[in-house]
């Protein structure tokens, strides 16, 4: 049996430790926050009081923390002074590519195998198991790797070496982020012209305009049920980590050299929206903001 050592069980780590659980997988999860920690134990993970005590002895050490400066604390204060010499470490934070690529090289210097793999799809995906994991590794290490992500995965590609997970990521969520403001502004100017939700969403998912978030993601209640829409927009990707990731691609674009105008734009649409208090909303909300139905959001009522 595979002993994993999962840090950070929140909204994303919670599920995907849960998935490991289920795989066959002994899971020892640690987390600041009390409640995640209850969470784990009840998906059948056990819980440490550290994270020296949870990667002691683990096959694999997996983290899924909030920020690079937190992967780079935990690594290097704790998991590499406490791991397995012969333990796989693999990264599935969404984090600034300098920050996986010093990891990745503490890593090395240690002889550990080490990988960033962050994630696409969400915290539904994420319960589900079908998760999209962009690697960042040595080739070698990567049979191994797409093992252990298997349990908690639809996709697995590997991005390239150390760093390229994390690119990967930032450039696919801005993209997301730029598709879905363009998928919002139509549903409002569809409105304003006087056409039915409905048709124009049968009209625009077999045209040109078809996009992953209108056709998986759909920003209006209805016609994609298994949408957060349809939820008074809980859950799903909140606003908040859209924010986050755009402000990493809009540095990391600023270090090279890149033109990302839409980048930029989207990113502060989604902070104006964050700063009107809507940041724990899933980012699709954006649409309200947009059609200036913000008491929509308030109230709870629908489209």
């Amino acid at each position: 049996m595979t002993k994993i050592a999962f840090i950070g069980v929140g909204n994303m780590g919670g599920g995907m430790a849960a998935n490991q659980v289920k795989a066959g997988a002994e899971v020892t999860a640690f987390d600041l926050s009390e409640v995640a920690c209850a969470r784990a134990s009840a998906a059948g993970c056990g819980v440490a009081r550290s994270v020296a005590e949870a990667v002691a002895g683990a096959d694999v050490v997996i983290t899924m923390l909030p920020a690079g400066q937190h992967v780079r604390s935990v690594y290097a204060d704790h998991v590499l002074l406490n791991a397995r010499a012969d333990a796989l470490l693999i990264d599935c934070s969404t984090i600034d590519v300098d920050s996986a690529k010093a990891v990745a090289e503490l890593a090395a210097a240690a002889d550990f195998r080490f990988a960033d793999a962050p994630v696409s799809g969400g915290i539904m995906a994420a319960d589900a198991g079908t998760l999209a994991f962009m690697v960042g590794c040595e080739e070698a290490d990567f049979p191994l790797i797409e093992a252990v992500l298997d349990p908690m995965a639809r996709v697995i590609i590997r991005a390239g070496a150390a760093g390229a997970g994390q690119a990967a990521k930032i450039c696919n969520n801005m993209l997301l982020g730029i598709t879905m403001l363009g998928t919002c502004e139509a549903f409002a100017l569809a409105e304003k012209l006087g056409l039915d939700a409905e048709c124009f969403f049968e009209i625009a998912s077999k045209s040109s305009g078809q996009n992953w978030s209108l056709t998986s993601y759909c920003p209006w209640p209805g016609p994609v049920p298994a949408a957060p829409s349809n939820r008074d927009y809980q859950g799903g990707f909140l606003t908040n980590l859209m924010l986050k990731d755009l402000k990493l691609a809009q540095e990391a674009a600023a270090r090279s050299g890149a033109a990302t105008p839409l980048g930029a734009q989207a990113g502060a649409l989604y902070a104006l929206f964050a700063g009107l208090g809507h940041g724990d909303r899933d980012f699709s909300a954006v649409l309200q903001m947009l059609r200036g139905r913000l008491d929509a959001l308030d109230d709870g009522a629908s489209a």
